[in-house]
């Protein structure tokens, strides 16, 4: 049986910068937390500024970053065009369009890279 506690810090910007999350950042939470839950990954922490999103999640190797990735900003995205066409069109020419095409995404460890070094170095 395989074990993991795996941990990364997702950034997700709005296209254009547009700084469109005081308005939608909300309920944009509330969907992504919903999906954690159907996908089975945890987010622990998420909170928006005008523009961008953090995420704190935990997961399991079994999805890859760029999977829940995709989960995350394609649902997001569907669920605000179908019930905000008429604002969103507004900001974005093009449909189906919110988040910017790339994202960031850090490792968070538990273990700092020394004490995993000594531990190795310590093990027989």
């Amino acid at each position: 049986m395989n074990k993991s506690i795996l941990f990364i810090h997702l950034i997700f910007s709005v296209k254009y910068r547009k700084k469109l999350l005081s308005t939608y950042g909300s309920e944009i939470k509330s969907d992504m937390i919903a999906l954690s839950d159907k996908y089975n990954f945890d987010i622990t922490t998420i909170e928006v500024d005008k523009d961008h999103i953090h995420l704190l999640i935990k997961y399991n190797p079994k999805y890859s970053i760029s999977h829940i990735v995709k989960i995350l900003k394609s649902h997001t995205t569907n669920n605000l065009w179908r019930k905000y066409p008429t604002e969103l069109k507004r900001y974005f020419w093009k449909k189906k369009i919110f988040w910017a095409s790339g994202y960031f995404v850090s490792s968070v460890g538990n273990a700092t890279e020394e004490t995993i070094k000594n531990y190795i170095n310590n093990q027989g």
